[in-house]
Order: C-alpha cells, then structure tokens, then sequence
C-alpha cells in the first residue's frame, strides 16, 4: 500500500539532522510531560520514533484517503449556501480522516490536547499532505494560526481555543481586503469597542480569505478612529458560533479548488482583542506571517515531489520511436533538474524550519522563567537566521514548484494538457504559491537587507567551512568559485550606492545567494547520505553555477544608465 512518507526517505533523512537534538530538548523541557500524558515521550530517541510514527500514520492517509479523493475535490470545489461556505464533498471525508488520525493541534502543548510537534515534523506532515492534495493542506495547515493566539492572547484565550482546534476545528486568518492585499497599511475594516456588551465589534468587507468559513478567525481591524496606517490595527479573534459574518462570494479561481477563498461581509460582528491594541501588523501578522510562508514552502515542496513523481512515472512508461523516452538526454536531464531542485529546496525548508524551531522553544521558555545569558544569545542567533532563510524557503520552492509544475506538463507531452492527467492540476495548483503570503517579489524585498549588510555572505563562509566527502570536493569548489563572483558583484553593487539599481538586480542577487546556499546544503546531505543526494548535488550544484554565471555577468555590465531602457 502506497505511504506518501515512507516511500519518499529523504523526508526522514532530515530528522537525523544534527540540530534536532537541541530542538527535541527544548521543545520538551526535560521530558517532564511523559509522568502525565501516555503518548509523552521519554527520551529523544522516543520522540523522534513518536514523530515518525505520525509520520506514517500521514503519509497512509494522505496516499490512501486524500490523494484518492482529490481529483474529485478538484471538479467539484466548494459552493455557497445562504450566506455559508459548503466545502466538497469529498473534503469532508478529508476533514474527517484527519480528524480520526489525530493531526490537529500538531504544534500545541499536551496541557491544551495537543501533539506538540516541531516545526520541522509539521512542516513535513505539511509536506505530506500537499503532495496528496495542495488545496486540502490549506485547509488543515491553517491551524498554525492558532500558533500567534498561543504567542500572544491571553490564558483564558488559550483555554477557550486552543482545545477546540486540537479537537478538529478550522482556523483563517482574515488579513486581506479589496483595496489591501500586499499594502495590509491600508486595511479598513473597523472595530468598535461596545461597552455594554463588553466586547468589540467589527465591521467591513475582508476578501481572499482562504478557508473563509472557518469556525475561528483571526481578523486584522482598524481598532484606532483616525488612523490610515499600520499602527492603527489590532488582531482580533472571531468565533464564528457568534454570528455576524456572512460569506458574500466564493472566488473561483485557477487552482486549488478545494481550498474555499471567500469575500467575507462583517455586520456588528461580535469579537474579542487578541493581545494589546495597536500591535496587530506591527507585531501579530509578522508573526503569523512568517509561519504562513513556511506552510507555504512546504506545500510548494510537496508539489515539487508530486510533480517529479508523475514526470518520472509517465517517462517510464511512454513508448516512442521503439523506447521508453526516459532513455532519452532531453526528458532525463528534466526528471533529473526536477529531482535536484526537490532535494535542495526540501533541505533549504528544514534548515529554516529548524531555526525556527529553536528560537520559538527558547521564546516559549522565556515566558515562564526566565533564560541563561547563554539562552538568549542562542535565541538571538536562531532568530535572526529564521529570518534571513523564511524569504528564501518561501520564494525558491514556490518558484520550484512551479518549475517542476511545468516540466511535468512538458514530460507528458499532449497527454499533459488533457484533464484527465494529473499533471495538469498540479501546475494550476502551484501557480499560486509565489502569489500568495507575499509574492516572490516581496521575498526578494524581505531578503535584501540581509543581502545588502553582509548576512548572507557571512553565513555562506561559515557553511564552506564544514567538510564535504572527497568524491564531492570539486563540486564545493565550484560553490567557492560562485561565491567569489556573489562576492564581488554585491561589492560592486554596494560601493555604486544607487538604489534604484540594488532594487533592480536585488532578484539576481537573491537567486544567487539562494543558489549557493542551497548548493552547500545538498552537498552536506549528500556527505550524510550519498545514496540519497549524491546524483542530486551533483546536478544542483550546475545547474547554479550556470544561473550564478548569467546573474554575474548581467549584474557585472549593467549600469544605471541601462535603467532606461528597462522602464515603461
């Protein structure tokens, strides 16, 4: 029987990482939950056979139940009913199937029922459930949300809550609106404080809302009368069994139909403040922000696979001109792109979920006492990585997946346009994961800063540091020769001062730095696990010294008098 987790081992590969000792400690405290919860684990080694387990238990339903039913999801979408949202039929057979095999609540604590998971084992079962059906892991990954009321609302909150979405209810976060998608500054949606029902009232229109109808929101809303930017919004939460939103319109839209995304209408909703005033795009959505566009890496990952295993399947057993046409250089220099950017996007997603992972453990710690000097540099450290690589998992594998999308269209020839193939779906699908939760654009933007004050750099001399096998030591010295030439143009680039120009090729620049961060991690993982990676830097590690040269020579003989031939 076919297991979307055991029959892909590089995904269990990347829980023997060295790090996940340190996270597994942290994230347990010493253990002390295995004297009053069954499934507590005891030690490390009984945590990560526990999140292998789970693994499984996924990767089962996810081949067997939601993959079976996605085609299915796909043409029938969701449907609006008097003011509600109905999902697919088959989506709820999905809901109901995780439900039974106990996946929500994945990162909570055990004191709220929940499995208090990793990042890392989270973003794998995110993983998992993508490659099955990318629509569906919209509607279960937004459970993370409940992460940011965990952070920063209140214990009573928490009590409220928490327990409800580890039992199986949905979550959404209500951010965008008609006249604020990237821009959240301008987000008008008001709340009200009324004091004689004690608690505040929204009013306006929200609009993309993925997973709409879900039965507890957290809404972005101007809480401050007379304020037009960010430091007039509040986070709020809204439960839906208190009425007073109504879904006006389903989008219908190019790809993942089974993810219902909603134009919602707010009348006198009732709803309660999470955390303090003012903070709620300050501080609340970039926290809830950053969560969601590593969801977002691991879904596009999935695609990545999903998209590789169809090419691959289709290239087996297609006859043309009396062979099979994976024996042909054109279609397996594809399949083998396609697996390299797979395997170097997956590593470059649980390099960051794990720095994620430690820095959030240590936050966590750090409510309840208070941490060692060593702690906090340790969480300073953590933080400022997360950062620096959430742009690049989030931005490089949604532009993989769409790739890997694409050239599994290109695999199956004719077959690949015609409905019937799945390849088709999941290139509709893929399209948007560099759209939404900040476009790729946006990612480039989010990494410059670390581009510009020498944070890249820095971390890529401190990774040519670590070993690599013999048999892989020229490749790493093709990774310091790309890395002199980043060196130098970022030099350049810097000393010219023209920021309409960094603007220009910051793209380049952030392509560049992706590439050869990704370099150096697939070729660790090939000196781990050669069986599993060593075709694969072997491939990755051309393919970006080919992208890092034409990046170089463009930044290299581009002035800013080129600028106007570029503008409209």
């Amino acid at each position: 029987m076919a297991n979307y987790y055991s029959d892909h081992p590089e995904i269990a590969f990347h829980l023997d990482h060295p790090l996940m000792k340190r996270i597994v400690d942290l994230k347990e405290r010493g253990y002390a939950d295995a004297a009053q919860y069954p499934d507590a684990p005891v030690d490390y080694e009984d945590a990560i056979e526990n999140y292998k387990r789970i693994l499984d238990i996924t990767g089962d339903v996810a081949a067997n139940i939601l993959e079976p039913n996605s085609e299915s999801v796909d043409l029938e979408g969701p449907h609006l009913e008097n003011g509600r949202m109905i999902y697919a039929s088959k989506t709820f057979e999905n809901i109901d199937a995780t439900r039974k095999a106990g996946l929500h609540g994945v990162s909570m604590p055990r004191r709220y029922g929940g499995l208090n998971l990793p990042n890392v084992t989270f973003s794998m079962l995110s993983e998992v459930i993508s490659a099955a059906d990318a629509g569906f892991q919209n509607i279960w990954s937004l459970q993370s949300c409940i992460d940011t009321l965990y952070e920063f609302g209140s214990e009573e909150q928490r009590q409220k809550y928490i327990p409800r979405v580890c039992a199986g209810e949905t979550m959404s976060m209500d951010l965008t609106e008609p006249d604020a998608g990237s821009d959240l500054q301008r987000v008008m949606l008001k709340a009200t404080y009324d004091e004689e029902a004690g608690c505040w009232r929204l009013n306006g229109v929200k609009r993309f809302i993925t997973n709409g109808d879900s039965d507890i929101h957290l809404v972005l809303a101007r809480s401050e009368e007379g304020t037009r930017d960010g430091r007039g919004l509040s986070m709020f939460i809204y439960d839906k069994r208190n009425g007073g939103v109504d879904v006006r319109h389903i989008e219908h839209k190019l790809g993942i139909h089974g993810s219902p995304t909603c134009e919602l209408t707010y009348k006198n909703a009732p709803a309660e403040l999470c955390g303090s005033t003012r903070l709620g795009l300050i501080k609340y959505v970039m926290a809830l922000m950053n969560g969601a566009r590593l969801g977002i890496a691991a879904q596009s990952v999935g695609v990545e696979q999903e998209a590789y295993n169809e090419g691959l399947k289709y290239a087996q057993e297609r006859m043309q001109f009396g062979k099979k046409i994976i024996e042909f250089p054109a279609v397996y220099d594809m399949l083998s792109r396609m697996k390299a950017k797979l395997d170097a996007g997956r590593s470059l997603l649980y390099q960051t979920a794990r720095y994620v992972d430690i820095y959030k453990a240590l936050e966590d710690i750090q409510r309840d006492t208070k941490l060692s000097l060593e702690e906090r540099q340790e969480l300073k450290k953590y933080s400022r990585l997360a950062d620096a690589f959430t742009p690049l998992a989030k931005g490089m594998n949604s532009e993989y997946a769409n790739q890997n999308a694409y050239d599994a269209i290109s695999i199956h020839g004719g077959s690949g346009f015609i409905m019937e193939y799945k390849s088709q779906r999941l290139y509709r699908d893929a399209r948007i994961f560099s759209i939404y939760e900040g476009t790729t654009q946006l990612q480039v933007v989010a990494a410059l800063r670390y581009i510009t004050n020498g944070t890249y750099i820095n971390i890529i001399k401190e990774m040519l540091q670590s070993e690599v096998a013999e048999e892989l030591k020229p490749l790493k010295e093709r990774v310091e020769t790309m890395t002199g030439r980043y060196e130098e143009v970022l030099g350049e680039v810097k000393t010219e001062d023209n920021q309409e120009k960094t603007d220009f090729v910051a793209r380049r620049l952030y392509e560049m730095t992706a590439d050869i961060i990704m370099s150096l991690l697939i070729l660790d993982d090939a000196t781990r696990a050669p069986e599993l990676f060593a075709k694969s830097a072997n491939v990755y590690v051309r393919h970006a010294e080919a992208e890092c040269a034409a990046h170089y020579e463009f930044i290299k003989n581009f002035s800013a008098e080129d600028l106007e031939s570029y503008r409209a």
